[in-house]
């Protein structure tokens, strides 16, 4: 293998109008159909083993997706090389695309996942490296947030959580991913829609879903903040308490309903209780700069295959993700327009 850091989650689309931030198409209660391929593949690629980088720790979303599109890719034979995934941890994502677009730039056998989180965290941290210098390739899901506390907690709905967090906002911990990612803006605006001061929120970020499963069952933080499917396990044994999801999962494309999907409808949303927010995160794949158009049809291509196939059908289903595909120049522009959209959301927090 060429590196191993460790051995071993429609769109960004927030529908907060009445939040005043901003206005979106809603996340799709079903997933929509993949596009039609658009991209050709006329070299002979990868032309060694395929790295995809996971820019967060083991046991999170970002790793579990690009083991998804390492298994998929593997088993359905759309590459005719090995697959090989790694992680490079910190700053929500941002020391991976650091890394991408220095240390990889050129190498068109590596890919990387990333999504909001890493939009958001940009901005936060403020990286001198923006997802202007990467090679978009492929949006590929969107998944809807849960907030949860442990068994024991002394929170047992939504409402005794606000009200302590209205009372003595520092005394409420929220853990969750990266500094300026899906789940801090989702404590922000909580906070902001419950007359909270969003810059009082006492957020506590971790590197990866596994770190902060972790502090949340050892009782390190108040309540955490995740995508429904990462804890999925642990509300289902009663380890953790879900108090809220950030939208309503409904069923996948045929109308059968994933078991994520029909176990979130289980919990009520934040609307439900009286948090007017409704926020729901996106990942994609984005290649190094410097790479050969050849080697980005190629990419593109792939990716247009892996969203259409069987084992990305189940991907989606195992997972609770809500697939909503798009590549190529359509992919690059949207990149644009949330990297605008994600800023002006956290200096209205007052993240930045």
């Amino acid at each position: 293998m060429r590196r191993l850091r460790y051995l071993l989650a429609m769109a960004f689309m927030a529908s907060l109008s009445a939040t005043g931030l901003f206005s979106a198409a809603a996340a799709p209660a079903v997933a929509a159909p993949a596009k039609a391929a658009q991209a050709t593949c006329s070299a002979d690629w990868p032309t060694s083993n395929l790295q995809i980088m996971a820019p967060a720790g083991p046991g999170g979303g970002w790793d579990t997706t690009a083991r998804e599109i390492q298994r998929v890719l593997q088993e359905q034979k759309l590459v005719n090389k090995s697959v090989e995934v790694f992680n490079v941890p910190g700053a929500a994502g941002t020391v991976g695309l650091a890394e991408l677009t220095s240390k990889d730039k050129g190498d068109e056998n590596m890919m990387m996942v990333m999504g909001l989180v890493m939009v958001g965290g940009i901005e936060l941290n403020d990286s001198p490296v923006g997802l202007d210098q990467v090679t978009p390739i492929a949006r590929l899901t969107t998944e809807y947030e849960v907030v949860v506390v442990p068994k024991d907690s002394p929170y047992q709905t939504l409402d005794d959580l606000i009200q302590a967090f209205k009372k003595d906002p520092g005394s409420v911990s929220w853990g969750g991913g990266s500094a300026g990612g899906t789940d801090h803006i989702l404590a922000g605006l909580i906070a902001k829609d419950a007359g909270v001061d969003p810059t009082k929120v006492n957020y506590v970020a971790f590197s990866g879903g596994g770190e902060a499963l972790a502090a949340i069952l050892g009782g390190q933080v108040t309540a955490g903040i995740s995508g429904l499917s990462e804890w999925e396990s642990q509300i289902e044994s009663g380890d953790l308490r879900a108090l809220a999801v950030s939208g309503r999962a409904e069923a996948q494309a045929g109308g059968d309903a994933t078991p994520a999907a029909a176990f979130g409808s289980d919990i009520k949303t934040l609307k439900e209780q009286g948090i007017d927010v409704e926020l729901a995160n996106w990942r994609g794949i984005v290649a190094p700069p410097g790479i050969s158009d050849d080697a980005k049809n190629c990419m593109t291509a792939t990716m247009d295959k892996l969203s259409t196939s069987p084992g990305w059908q189940e991907a989606l289903a195992k997972n609770g993700w809500t697939g909503f595909y798009l590549s190529g120049d359509e992919y690059a522009t949207y990149l644009q327009s949330e990297a605008q959209k994600t800023k002006g959301i956290l200096s209205d927090l007052g993240l930045i």
